[in-house]
């Protein structure tokens, strides 16, 4: 009853709420996405079933010391590249890519998964390394590899949008964790250069083709609206239709007439914009960056090395699946394929986030305790 009572006062209700409402809102913007979709109309209730499971996970997650993971963070991280081998052996594929592992009626997603381990991996080498002053290119060896080998092992898959997470959020934790400045433009600078051999060794063409159509638009030769840039440009005139205050709720004509794709996965910001237009787009926006803030003052407050740097890795996931697929939905960055976070439909991604709400809760509770 004590540990009970303690957890109790402890809880960060701030988190609680900020996420719920997230969450709240995506799936009545889920049963609007899928209304007029015969084959989709039930998908807001498996997002509910997926947000309790992830609710009870985040729970469980929360409860057990974060030390303890801190002691098993490379049986995780293990754990991560098995599940990305096994993808190769025995996934399913989709559109071309090859990402599910399919177990009963589910699918799982490795790579979301992974996102988390090599945070709590990244999170364990920091927390060990007795370096104090401000990380070389040379410190940056051994993390670097701990990316790596996820991150080829995702872009085989192909799945661009999650590797590019993953070197966000590894580029994250470097810089916040005492980076020298010349190192992080050493570290750009080697992106740059390594950016020709990804292009035409690693990329699949239809990566390429909407890379391609973004530059066509960025530049006001926007000719592929038919072909690779469809999605966009469905997606802008749903956004610029919505207005200030919106259509209103189901009245989104971009997506009741299926004119928006992927309306339930990576585009659904288009339906809440066109239906709750700019005021409701601040609004969501508002909230993922208050959780984002909330995360690094959770890590500003951490007591440990492992702590703070867990804090950091999941406030950098949100933010830049937030970032991506604001930027993809409104034209300011190519499609790469990202949910958005407690928002779009996916039981893999809400897992994975869910899994990260689970770790910032543990953080923040546990300033306390030691």
């Amino acid at each position: 009853m004590a540990l009970v009572r303690t957890m109790r006062d402890q809880f960060d209700w701030a988190l609680f709420v900020a996420v719920a409402a997230v969450s709240v809102l995506g799936v009545i913007n889920l049963y609007s996405a899928t209304s007029a979709s015969p084959g989709h109309a039930d998908l807001y209730i498996q997002q509910i079933y997926w947000l309790t499971l992830g609710a009870g996970v985040a729970t469980l997650i929360a409860s057990i010391d974060y030390r303890h993971y801190e002691r098993y963070g490379w049986v995780a991280y293990g754990v991560g590249i098995v599940l990305l081998i096994l993808v190769f052996l025995l996934g399913r594929s989709i559109r071309g890519s090859t990402r599910w592992i399919p177990i009963g009626g589910f699918s799982l997603q490795p790579s979301e998964l992974m996102k988390v381990f090599l945070i709590i991996a990244l999170a364990k080498y920091l927390h060990n390394d007795p370096k104090t002053g401000g990380r070389t290119l040379k410190d940056l060896v051994v993390p670097g590899l701990i990316l790596a080998l996820p991150m080829v092992l995702i872009l085989k898959q192909p799945d661009l949008g999650t590797a590019l997470i993953c070197a966000f959020v590894f580029g994250t934790i470097m810089v916040l964790t005492n980076l020298k400045l010349r190192s992080l433009f050493m570290l750009f600078l080697g992106f740059a250069v390594s950016a020709p051999l990804t292009w035409f060794y690693l990329l699949e063409d239809y990566q390429i083709g909407r890379i391609v159509s973004f530059w066509n638009r960025i530049f006001g030769n926007d000719q592929d609206v038919l072909d690779s840039g469809w999605h966009t440009h469905q997606s802008l005139i749903a956004i610029g239709s919505g207005g200030f205050w919106g259509k209103g709720f189901m009245r989104g004509t971009q997506n009741q007439f299926h004119f928006l794709p992927d309306q339930q996965s990576d585009f659904p910001f288009a339906v809440w914009s066109e239906e709750h237009g700019f005021a409701g787009a601040v609004v969501l926006i508002g909230l993922y960056l208050f959780l984002v803030l909330w995360g690094l003052r959770i890590a500003s407050q951490a007591k440990d090395r492992f702590g703070a740097v867990v804090a950091v890795g999941v406030s950098a996931l949100i933010f830049w699946h937030a970032v991506i697929n604001f930027g993809m939905v409104m034209g300011i960055l190519p499609v790469v394929g990202l949910t958005l976070p407690f928002f779009s439909y996916g039981g893999s991604s809400v897992l994975t986030m869910m899994m990260g709400v689970g770790l910032l809760m543990n953080v923040s509770m546990r300033r306390f305790s030691f």
